[in-house]
């Protein structure tokens, strides 16, 4: 071991000593069924117990065939030097014995953001002072596994230090995609004391990673979206003379800072009540402007027109996350609602900090619908479910893509209830229609208008602030 960088190549396979390589998902070994047998199906014997075998086998056969019994127990002593470290090695076990090793793996930031870059630490140390796991460490070879997620476009690059008692792996990861992927577990390679049979064995268990979309921070107090408490429910806003103050504390949006206040008092005061009459935000986001799973029969995912690109849902997903977390964060009680929740309402998350990573959590795992009936199933229960939790004040911002005619209706009329804004995004197949003909978006546009919506529309793959910056347009 040294502590040079080790280049890694984004492969599936096994990376050099030290170093992290790349991994399709699932790939890593299973250690669940007969696991001694898989331990000794993965020694394999090194160029020198290949040789010492083979030499055992033809002294054995030559003083058998000359009837030299000496001869013949030179190899058959040969042979059986090889036969047991291939046992011994076989059966023994890294997490178990005096010389048993355990592995910690560190990750800042967790959950990790897409296309920022998170510190992995991976230490390998003994879990007793031992002679026997120091001995197991100084011939140990490492092989972290990363799913290809993690990798990122230019791999993975890791710094290794070797110590007697431990071993560190240090790299960076990438996301390039939004989800949970896994991240290990360790493969490790050694060979037995006299060089024999090199086996490659498992260590510790995969952590599941977190990675959350990019978010931008979307102007939401703009002159038409900065009144939108005010118009609706006819009050006006405290003034900064009304405020209840308190002393700041870490974590409060530095927006809420009294400047004044803080003058008279020498210390920064921030508004407890910024308004009586903010108003919690509800964003819905159809799932349909996502891609499908990924077939388990295939494992691949589909590919036909009209279906979405994961470029153009993870900016959809990116939409709606950075228009809750830049409500919350301007003091809205905000909450996203995919649609597909079943029933059971979402609860509005209040607080800049706690509540962001609560928004942002429950979009790791979003994928679109499995077909056009589960899409339309998803969206009716979902908009039900908001009609019977839903508060007068309550405003509504829908990313939609197109709608069949009984889910459009059900969410035109929540219109009629309350305040509702739609950013309705072009599905792809009309990229290829005629210019003149209406689309399934025209559709979604014209009907949620008539029922008292104020709707912008957006191509496929407009970036969150853009698509924003058309919403506030039109609502102006």
């Amino acid at each position: 071991m040294t502590g040079d960088d080790a280049a890694v190549r984004p492969n599936p396979g096994r990376a050099e000593a030290g170093a992290t390589g790349p991994t399709s998902p699932g790939t890593a070994p299973r250690d669940d069924a007969h696991p001694a047998m898989r331990r000794l199906t993965r020694v394999r014997p090194t160029r020198r117990g290949t040789a010492l075998l083979v030499a055992g086998l033809v002294l054995a056969a030559l003083g058998a065939f000359l009837e030299l019994p000496d001869v013949v127990g030179l190899g058959a002593a040969a042979v059986l030097a090889v036969l047991l470290a291939w046992a011994l090695m076989g059966t023994q076990r890294l997490d178990a014995g005096r010389g048993a090793l355990v592995v910690t793996r560190e990750l800042t930031p967790n959950p990790v953001v897409r296309d920022q870059i998170a510190s992995v630490r991976l230490v390998v140390g003994a879990r007793a002072r031992t002679g026997a796991a120091y001995e197991r460490l100084a011939r140990l070879k490492l092989s972290e596994q990363a799913a290809h997620e993690l990798a990122g476009p230019h791999g993975i690059r890791a710094r290794v230090t070797a110590h007697p008692d431990r071993i560190a792996v240090s790299y960076a990861l990438t996301p390039s995609r939004r989800g949970r992927w896994p991240l290990g577990p360790l493969l490790t390679t050694r060979t037995d004391a006299f060089g024999l049979v090199r086996t490659t064995q498992p260590l510790g268990v995969a952590t599941k990673v977190a990675v959350w979309p990019r978010t931008v921070e979307l102007p939401t107090r703009t002159r038409v979206l900065g009144e939108v408490d005010r118009a609706a429910t006819g009050a006006r806003f405290a003034s900064t003379d009304d405020s209840v103050l308190r002393e700041y504390v870490p974590g409060d949006d530095p927006r809420r800072v009294h400047w004044a206040g803080s003058a008279r008092q020498g210390r920064l005061m921030v508004r407890a009540d910024e308004s009586a009459g903010v108003r919690p935000v509800t964003v819905l986001l159809d799932r349909s402007l996502l891609p499908p799973p990924v077939d388990p029969r295939t494992g691949v995912w589909p590919s036909s027109r009209g279906v979405r690109t994961h470029a153009e849902g993870e900016l959809a997903v990116e939409l709606a996350a950075s228009i809750a977390v830049s409500f919350l964060e301007a003091g809205h009680p905000a909450r996203l609602v995919p649609t597909g929740t079943g029933p059971a309402p979402v609860p509005f998350a209040a607080g800049a900090r706690t509540g962001r990573a609560t928004i942002l959590d429950s979009t790791v795992d979003l994928h679109g619908h499995r077909g056009a009936a589960d899409a339309e199933r998803a969206v009716l229960e979902t908009v039900r479910a908001l009609r019977a939790n839903r508060s007068q004040d309550e405003v509504l911002v829908a990313v939609l893509g197109s709608q069949p005619g009984a889910a459009l209706r059900e969410i035109a009329e929540l219109g009629v209830e309350g305040t509702c804004w739609a950013l309705v995004v072009a599905a792809p197949e009309a990229r290829t229609r005629d210019a003149a003909a209406p689309t399934g978006a025209e559709t979604v546009v014209g009907d949620l208008r008539a029922a008292g919506w104020r709707v912008a529309t957006c191509p496929p793959g407009t970036p969150p602030d853009r698509a924003w910056a058309l919403l506030a347009e039109g609502i102006a």
